[in-house]
């Protein structure tokens, strides 16, 4: 443990950050209308092109997965008339769009329904683009071709899976959130080459089970939050901590030297560079 006698100030810190990411704060109430769905249907393209998807959402729900015979499809039920989403198509890039939900908190007692339940093709390559509000979202991109992920939301609730291997090199992984609560799971299966993790304040696990298929490179860069890096056994990894005052914990085997941590294995090699402010860092050796 490294500087352990910030342990009671990191506490009562990320006790206060629990309380401001519960969302319930006073928020502007639309007028609320019937329940409606907008149907979503994009076929597949003829070739095997890599197309764009950019899904462009406000407050709400967010369930996405693969699966899909088309390029995407799904349902998205909403009660607010302004809100009707829209889905445009331009060469080889998609846009499923909603106007900006804004001042709208996830668990405020509104009666507000805006819940996205959508599929992607398992077969056609994919860039994948998500721009959110203030949401709760299950997105399991199990074997689904993604060339490149960019997630950029504002205070979520958030669970991101990767249960089986990408088919395709992942080239960026890019993930920006605001205070929020977000796990990742599989993310050696994500098949990146590169991979960035931006928050605020925050609680956030980041999960690497999963087979590392070559050297990749992560970068992540958090404020007063709690992080924790789960290593599966077998992984050789490299984590090399930096920023502001850490307790950093670990569990399992692990070598130190300064502030870098490494745990031996075979095949390739994830290095973690971890820069965050006051908080909590958990590295776990599986």
């Amino acid at each position: 443990m490294k500087r352990p006698l910030l342990l009671v100030v990191v506490v009562l810190m990320l006790a206060s950050l629990a309380c401001s990411i519960n969302l319930n704060v006073p928020s502007a109430i639309p007028k609320l209308g019937p329940t409606e769905t907008f149907t979503v249907s994009q076929p597949l393209p003829s070739g095997n092109q890599v197309s764009t998807i950019n899904l462009q959402m406000g407050a709400g729900t967010l369930d996405l997965t693969g699966g899909s015979s088309e390029l995407i499809s799904g349902t998205i039920d909403y009660n607010v008339t302004e809100w009707k989403p829209s889905l445009t198509s331009q060469g080889d890039e998609i846009t499923l769009k909603q106007e900006q939900v804004s001042n709208i908190t996830l668990t405020a007692p509104t009666n507000v329904v805006n819940d996205w339940k959508l599929k992607l093709s398992d077969s056609a390559p994919l860039d994948l683009n998500i721009n959110a509000g203030a949401y709760k979202g299950t997105i399991d991109l199990s074997g689904v071709p993604l060339q490149n992920l960019a997630v950029n939301d504002g205070a979520s609730d958030t669970q991101v899976h990767f249960n089986s291997l990408n088919p395709v090199t992942m080239q960026q992984l890019n993930y920006k959130t605001g205070a929020s609560q977000v796990k990742l799971y599989g993310l050696a299966n994500a098949n990146f080459e590169e991979m960035t993790f931006d928050s605020g304040a925050g609680n956030y696990t980041l999960d690497f089970t999963g087979t590392l298929q070559r050297d990749a490179t992560v970068n992540i860069k958090s404020g007063v939050s709690q992080i924790t890096i789960f290593i599966p056994s077998g992984m050789s990894a490299k984590i090399i901590a930096s920023g502001g005052l850490n307790n950093i914990n670990t569990e399992g085997t692990w070598t130190t030297s300064g502030d870098t941590y490494e745990t031996t294995g075979s095949g390739p090699t994830l290095t973690i560079h971890v820069d965050m402010g006051l908080g909590n860092l958990n590295l776990y050796r599986k």
